[in-house]
């Protein structure tokens, strides 16, 4: 981990290297006259240069080092947003040197402040380094400014800056580079020290949110300057930063639902739709030569959701929630005047949240490095709350949005997409007139908020596992996005029939079947998808001209105020404990579907608590769920019969299928120790624990765990199979509750069971508990190996599995050493050229073997018996 983490450094230094070369060059052989690069071929540079650092930065900031994750990120998006701004140069879009200043320099301001910040934080945390590239990439863009202002100041200082960027990340980054090739063999003076940002770095914290702040403050920039009077105006050479500003708030909203901070991610979301709507205003106004009309329901609306989540992110300070309220004010503006971001109400609004974004970007991102905090107010609302038995808060941890059936983790996404749901339904509640449609500011509300949120959280949804949600979110940010570009993005008059309407009775025939779906989930996301079939209708009414006058309206009203309830249940939900706003219950429910948790308890295994309760449930008689270092397991008490037999009984055409034994260390077997070769038991004792099972004689020793009768479900008449599991979860609950029987948690012949929702949904109410562990570490079987003829020096494989054979040879030739030399059984003598002779005999020579599954396993063609192999084949492939 560490390795890694030093190359995407590595990467990431080197490459603000490179690209400060790059424009060190262009600024030191340049003249105001010709340019050595021209500006396209400049451009297309530093967007690959942007691509790269973001890469890095995306990489790094995973190992919580906010530091350099904001660093790489921040300079990424500088050269984006300026390399987009030299592409329309170079294309004539932006023409003369005026409008290339008036496109660079907003951007260039919010860049000079951000890295300054991130210079000072640097510093207060002896980053050295970090702080030296920052800052001079700082005064670069700083002196770029003036030399955009007065061609009398030149580009000699700002070559001179990236020339110190250059030579100091050219020896840093080539420094880890080279401690990475040679695995740390050599190091360069100075390329290494004690990692204290890392150390004293919160490991919970959202490092995204740093970015998600300078591009708050990029936008802010760019609107507040023509107020200031830095630019004449918005135009078009200002849409590079906005939409660079909105990309990289997308990025910020996924890697916030990664980081588990379901509030940030939904802000930032919000934000990216202010930030594309903006640069498509400017890029409107440069194709029609006419601001767009912006509409009042929508802003309105929006500084209502803005509102519900500052109110909630009180939780995590005072100073989120006035930061946020800030955008309820800039949303109130936007609805107040009519040309929006063209007027100077709006554009003062944007100055606040300058400065304000300023502030927040310092608080945030010192707190988030340094021991010493600057108080935010963070857990007041917690202090209160916990004297009142009304509100509970819920434990943001981990388990707060474990995933049903998916194996990404990512928070619940619900919040976010109904709140773009109802910004959507809102959006076209304006009327069109028939004059041109981009005359109305429409589009990027419709098709950003309906459309690529609404895909973006199908996306994190369908990684999560919740199939008919990320189904529903994908298809109507499908819809929105196709029905906002063909109504209101001008296509709408040559298309607009019966080929338009065969499109939409497609789409209203998928939602039929989505609301079936919704029938099993919940009321409140029946009645969801049933109002969103209204919407449709209306479209479809639309596209062959025949809509009542009205009823798109009232049917956008119904939509959108079912979706504001449901995304004001979720953000409740997901704050609260309790109370809890309703969902209702589903219309049909199924056995093994959506009630599980209500059936039977399902329990976390992070908490000690739970594996008590599992272990009360197995001492009454009970059978459960279990999760294991492989797959998920159903486990019985051995000293309970009748529990193993249940055990038995409950998978599908359970015969010739038996169970294996489970114990938490070999000290279980001490009691019994004299009916074990030592041998097998010094086998055992290096092996395990681990994810090896070990097929041995039968013995009397069985009875000494209380299986009484129930032993013959266990292994087969000659043998039986053991295991000692390398799971902290498995091994405290065996400690509750003494050696377990085991069997796969899933019907015969079915696949393994690999997630805690599985457990219920493939053995419904015949389970008494389920340890929930979200997803299993490894979907590899464990490696199964024949030990019935170990006294004579053989050893077979059944099936090699997670762990490799060359792994489990290499631990019984040392035991096999061991006891040929003496140390541990003085009788124990046999020629070591025999021995060797016989163990290259078991190890060779082994024939498949196909199971009922079809997984192909190996037995010692040497070493049969009266061992059935296909019956222990088969039972560990079910159970192991």
């Amino acid at each position: 981990m560490a390795d890694s983490e030093s190359l995407h450094l590595s990467i990431g230094v080197l490459g603000v290297s490179a690209g400060s070369l790059l424009l060190l060059v262009d600024n030191y052989a340049s003249s105001p006259d010709k340019a050595l690069i021209t500006d396209t071929a400049l451009g297309v540079l530093l967007l690959l240069f942007a691509a790269l650092l973001a890469y890095s930065g995306v990489r790094r900031s995973q190992s919580h080092n906010a530091i350099f994750g904001s660093l790489c990120l921040t300079v990424s998006a500088l050269w984006c947003g300026s390399g987009l701004v030299y592409i329309l140069a170079g294309e004539n879009i932006i023409n003369g040197r005026n409008e290339l200043r008036d496109a660079m320099v907003p951007g260039l301001a919010a860049f000079t402040l951000a890295l300054l910040v991130i210079c000072i934080v640097a510093v207060v945390c002896h980053e050295v380094v970090l702080s030296f590239i920052a800052l001079a990439i700082c005064l670069a863009c700083a002196h770029q400014i003036a030399g955009l202002a007065d061609l009398a100041f030149g580009q000699s200082a700002t070559a001179v800056c990236y020339l110190m960027v250059c030579f100091v990340g050219a020896y840093f980054g080539s420094g880890r580079l080279l401690s990475y090739i040679t695995q740390r063999k050599i190091q360069l003076p100075g390329t290494f020290k004690k990692d204290s940002v890392k150390a004293l770095q919160n490991q919970d914290s959202n490092d995204a949110a740093i970015v998600g702040i300078i591009m708050n403050l990029l936008s802010a920039s760019v609107l507040a300057c023509p107020l200031l009077g830095v630019v004449p105006k918005l135009f078009s050479g200002h849409v590079p930063w906005l939409w660079t500003a909105g990309v990289f708030q997308l990025g910020v909203c996924v890697k916030s639902f990664r980081s588990m901070d379901t509030l940030v991610a939904t802000f930032y979301g919000f934000t990216s739709i202010l930030r594309f709507a903006e640069g498509y205003t400017a890029l409107v106004v440069h194709l029609t030569n006419q601001v767009p009309y912006s509409p009042v329901p929508f802003p309105v609306v929006f500084s209502v959701l803005f509102f519900i989540l500052a109110l909630f992110s009180l939780q995590g300070g005072f100073v989120n929630t006035i930061y946020q309220l800030f955008f309820v004010a800039y949303c109130i503006a936007i609805a107040a005047e009519p040309q929006s971001f063209f007027q100077r109400g709006t554009q003062g609004v944007q100055a606040a949240i300058f400065v304000a974004s300023g502030f927040v970007l310092f608080i945030t991102l010192y707190n988030m490095v340094s021991s010493n905090k600057i108080p935010t107010g963070a857990g007041l609302l917690k202090n209160l709350l916990s004297r009142s038995n009304t509100f509970v808060l819920q434990t943001h941890d981990k388990d707060l949005h474990a995933p049903y059936l998916g194996y990404s983790k990512y928070a619940d996404a619900e919040v976010l997409a109904h709140g773009c749901s109802v910004l959507a339904v809102f959006s076209i509640t304006a009327s069109l007139s028939s004059g041109n449609p981009l005359a109305i500011l429409i589009l990027p509300w419709a098709v950003v908020s309906g459309g690529v949120l609404h895909l973006i959280c199908g996306f994190v949804a369908f990684a999560r596992g919740k199939t008919l949600e990320s189904t529903t979110f994908i298809l109507y940010g499908i819809m929105w996005t196709v029905w906002g570009l063909t109504r209101f993005g001008g296509l709408y008059g040559d298309v607009r029939g019966l080929h338009l309407a065969v499109g939409i009775i497609s789409f209203m025939l998928f939602n039929v079947l989505v609301t079936v779906g919704a029938l099993f989930l919940n009321k409140a996301w029946f009645i969801y998808t049933f109002t969103f079939q209204l919407i449709l209708i209306s479209f479809l009414l639309d596209a062959v001209g025949m809509l009542p006058y009205g009823y798109d309206i009232g049917v956008t009203i119904i939509v959108g105020l079912v979706s504001f309830y449901i995304f004001l249940a979720s953000i409740f939900n997901c704050t609260f404990k309790s109370p809890h706003l309703p969902f209702g219950d589903p219309f049909i429910k199924l056995s093994g579907f959506g009630s599980g948790k209500d059936s039977c308890p399902h329990l976390t295994a992070r908490r000690s608590t739970s594996v008590h309760q599992i272990a009360e449930i197995m001492k009454n008689g009970g059978i459960c769920g279990m999760p294991t270092d492989t797959v998920y397991v159903l486990v019985a008490a051995c000293n309970r019969p009748q529990a193993v037999e249940k055990a038995y009984n409950v998978k599908k055409q359970a015969k010739e299928r038996p169970m294996s034994l489970w114990i938490s260390s070999i000290k279980q077997l001490e009691p019994v120790r004299q009916q074990i070769s030592p041998v097998l038991w010094d086998f055992m004792e290096a092996a395990w624990p681990s994810s090896i099972s070990l097929v041995i004689a039968r013995a009397p020793w069985m009875e000494f765990f209380g299986l009484g009768d129930s032993s013959k479900y266990i292994g087969t008449p000659q043998s039986i199979a053991i295991r000692n599991p390398d799971c902290t979860v498995a091994t405290h609950l065996i400690n509750a509750v003494g050696p377990i029987a085991v069997t796969s948690a899933n019907p015969t012949g079915e696949a393994d069971t690999t997630h805690h929702n599985q457990v219920y949904a493939k053995l419904g109410n015949k389970v008494d508990g389920v340890l929930c562990d979200g997803p299993s570490p490894e979907n590899i079987a464990s490696t199964v190996v024949d030990c019935t003829k170990i006294e004579s020096g053989q050893i077979g494989f059944f099936r090699v599995g997670l762990i490799p054979k060359s792994k489990v040879l290499q631990i019984f030739e040392e035991i096999q050493k061991k006891h040929v030399h003496g140390e541990l059984n003085a009788g124990f003598e046999t020629d070591i050229a025999d021995l060797h002779r016989d163990l290259t005999v078991s190890q060779t020579d082994l024939s498949e073997i196909k199971t009922d599954s079809g997984i192909g396993c190996v037995t010692p063609a040497d070493s049969q018996s009266s061992l059935d192999l296909s019956q222990h084949d088969q039972q560990e492939e079910e159970s192991l």
